[in-house]
């Protein structure tokens, strides 16, 4: 696409963190430029006046294949969650069903002003995921999810989970114009063997792909894990040649400060998920301390049933707010928690020479707020708006890869009545086949 979108408020995170009065050239899937007046090239013009454009935000850990098991899973911590509920659900999805959770979810997740996620898929029927995602038209890492050990009511053989991924990888890594990349996806240790984590370390480095997991979200988790491997979580990965800047971890809650080390030497990337955190009762995560050791955070809502939403201006409030009590209310900012969701989203995916920030050759991956509202104005500083104030009903327009995917709050690709009509019809089919 090619178009000038006239007078805006851009808020660039550039490394001057520039906020600007302007507008913005869009040239293919590309920023031409941005500057003060723009004189029209002779292309499409756009009048944007009174709207706010921010990079395009990133979420960092979501589940939209548990979309459809929201409000189903409530008031339990983490295993017998996982146990009692998760994964008889996911064990029941079929094809058709799986395909509503997706649309539910991205749906939502688009119309919330996100243009990248990093998510974790189901262990089967995983082409369904990645239609939806090439449908949709959202930037998106994903992969299947892979089980080989433990008590889960569904798990594979170590070389299927392995080959199967390997066969998604080839079929769906790069596509829709390097839209869609490929996130290796084992559970987390308990589920997952130790050749299962030796084969996801060599497809990721056969592949240069990022390795995406979940690790000390629990403290039963974490001692589950001790007596199964002799480690701790980040040691563990520490042990297993796992630890780079290519390792995503969710959570990081019981970490120690042998790990936090750990963390910040072999540049392991944190996914700080506040509201499931809460919500499953699981603790909060050090994530001050970690800033404070240059350790790369980003921000993700993880699955709807343990938030109960995919929301991520709620969790970047949560955010803000959960760590002031115990480390001082100057011990994190609107301006950390912003950075979190734009450039340090983008470093944890590997882009961030590409999105995460409003800048000429970047991907045009741009969302479009109005700020003028009753319950965000006055104000003097945009980044407390958006992260104190601004709701998602406050997104307006999206753009990913230079395509509009959301216009006037609505996401272009997907009817919602039609979304909901089928999400309500295939959750009660699969409460039955669960029953």
């Amino acid at each position: 696409m090619n178009i000038l979108l006239k007078n805006l408020n851009i808020v660039t995170q550039n490394k001057n963190r520039d906020i600007l009065a302007g507008d913005i050239w869009i040239e293919g899937n590309r920023i031409k430029e941005i500057g003060e007046k723009i004189a029209n090239p002779g292309i499409e013009e756009m009048d944007l006046s009174g709207l706010t454009a921010i990079p395009g935000l990133i979420q960092t850990h979501v589940h939209i294949c548990q979309a459809l098991f929201r409000n189903l899973a409530d008031d339990l911590e983490l295993l017998e969650w996982l146990a009692q509920n998760i994964w008889p659900m996911e064990k029941a999805h079929n094809q058709s069903s799986l395909k509503a959770s997706a649309k539910l979810g991205l749906y939502e997740i688009l119309s919330t002003g996100v243009t990248t996620i990093l998510d974790m898929g189901s262990a089967f029927n995983m082409d369904i995921i990645f239609e939806e995602i090439q449908n949709s038209g959202i930037r998106a890492f994903s992969g299947k999810v892979m089980m080989d050990s433990g008590d889960q009511p569904y798990k594979e053989t170590t070389q299927d989970a392995l080959d199967s991924t390997e066969a998604l990888v080839k079929k769906w890594h790069g596509k829709s114009n390097g839209r869609i990349q490929y996130a290796i996806a084992p559970r987390f240790v308990p589920s997952c063997s130790n050749d299962l984590w030796e084969g996801a370390r060599e497809l990721g480095k056969d592949y240069d792909l990022i390795i995406h997991t979940h690790s000390s979200e629990n403290r039963k988790e974490v001692k589950l894990v001790k007596q199964q491997t002799g480690f701790h979580n980040v040691e563990f990965f520490v042990e297993k040649e796992l630890a780079s800047p290519k390792l995503c971890l969710a959570h990081c809650i019981w970490v120690s400060e042998k790990e936090i080390e750990y963390l910040r030497e072999y540049k392991i990337n944190v996914l700080h998920c506040p509201a499931a955190n809460l919500k499953l009762g699981s603790g909060i995560a050090p994530v001050p301390k970690m800033l404070q050791k240059g350790i790369n955070v980003s921000i993700g809502s993880d699955g709807a049933p343990c938030n109960n939403n995919m929301d991520i201006f709620t969790d970047m409030r949560l955010a803000a707010l959960i760590h002031k009590p115990y480390n001082g209310v100057t011990s994190i900012n609107a301006q950390n928690l912003f950075d979190m969701v734009t450039i340090s989203g983008a470093k944890t995916v590997g882009l961030e020479d590409k999105i995460g920030s409003i800048e000429p050759g970047k991907y045009a991956d741009l969302t479009f707020m109005n700020l003028n509202k009753v319950h965000t104005v006055p104000a003097d500083n945009v980044y407390s708006q958006i992260v104190y104030s601004a709701h998602a009903t406050d997104v307006t327009h999206v753009m990913v890869d230079g395509n509009w995917v959301v216009q006037n709050g609505t996401p272009i690709a997907y009817d919602e009545e039609e979304v909901v009509r089928k999400a309500w019809e295939e959750c009660n089919m699969l409460i039955k086949r669960i029953a």
